[in-house]
């Protein structure tokens, strides 16, 4: 008897995929997988064909990641602009694929009247990886406006889960079970959609002024520790222009490390290193990396 035929993928699937391309730091070696889902259901069809044990990587904008030179033995899974869907669910609750810019539901929940979510325009990255570290900006944060989730696991199967199933800190989210985010619910209040656009607006141009744009960066570096921030205490160690190749802490805002131009992943990790060092050794305070550092080092 035959054996059932496998599902047909319509994703795209590439070997050997240079992760400079998709990391907004402009760095990082290849990823021997690298797929891009067409959907959410062939998502589930791709992740059911790959071995158990398989390591997945799960990717959206690409900020907030440092891939080292030497890359990843591992299939990354491209989310941003693939899981795209968002929808307005019910009043009050719209619904957005892990793949959506947190810039993009911004905008979105504002154009409906709903309030609450104007800090979204300040993240740059997707929802996944928003849920995943509980992603905030001025003042607000992923977690306090999520209703519930949707999960997949390393079999393709989908899952609802509550907030309450999560540990959830700053910068911070513990899943009891081996499982990604695919969507998320998020529960908002009516108000004044004009009034929330010019917030957005006005939190963009605060952004803009007060951080490097038109630089490769990953966002934040550090997490800010308890009561004082990490921009603050870099800057008064003496680092804002610091630079390790071509890795710089930005001139303008001290929590950020551009790529100019010429910067390896060692040079970026290296420079993060030495800022931590330098803090803990001139302030006595352990800053931690919000960015996640993943791969290979270069052989």
């Amino acid at each position: 008897m035959a054996e059932p035929r496998q599902p047909r993928l319509r994703g795209v699937l590439r070997e050997n995929e240079p992760m400079a391309r998709h990391t907004t730091w402009r760095v990082g070696g290849r990823a021997r997988c690298f797929y891009t889902p067409a959907d959410l259901d062939d998502l589930r069809v791709f992740i059911n064909q790959l071995d158990l044990g398989e390591e997945l990587v799960w990717l959206g904008l690409g900020s907030n990641l440092l891939v080292r030179d030497g890359g990843l033995n591992a299939t990354v899974i491209s989310t941003g602009g693939a899981l795209g869907r968002l929808t307005l669910v019910n009043e009050g609750v719209v619904r957005a694929e892990a793949g959506v810019a947190c810039a993009k539901v911004a905008r979105f929940c504002a154009t409906h009247d709903l309030i609450g979510a104007e800090f979204f325009a300040g993240i740059p990255g997707t929802l996944g990886g928003a849920l995943a570290m509980n992603a905030g900006a001025f003042g607000g944060e992923t977690w306090g406006i999520v209703e519930t989730v949707e999960t997949i696991d390393a079999s393709g199967h989908l899952y609802r889960r509550a907030p309450a199933e999560y540990q959830i800190g700053y910068r911070n989210v513990v899943s009891p079970r081996k499982e990604w985010f695919a969507a998320v619910y998020l529960k908002l209040a009516k108000g004044d959609g004009s009034a929330s656009l010019a917030r957005i607006k006005e939190l963009l141009e605060r952004r803009n002024e007060t951080q490097p744009i038109g630089f490769p960066t990953c966002g934040s570096v550090f997490r800010n520790p308890p009561g004082d921030f990490a921009g603050s205490l870099i800057e008064a160690c003496g680092l804002k222009g610091y630079c390790i190749g071509g890795a710089c802490v930005s001139k303008k805002h001290a929590n950020f490390i551009i790529n100019t131009g010429k910067a390896s992943a060692a040079d970026i990790e290296h420079l993060i290193e030495h800022v931590a060092a330098t803090v803990m050794n001139q302030r006595g305070v352990a800053l931690t990396p919000e960015v996640r550092i993943i791969g290979e080092a270069q052989a």
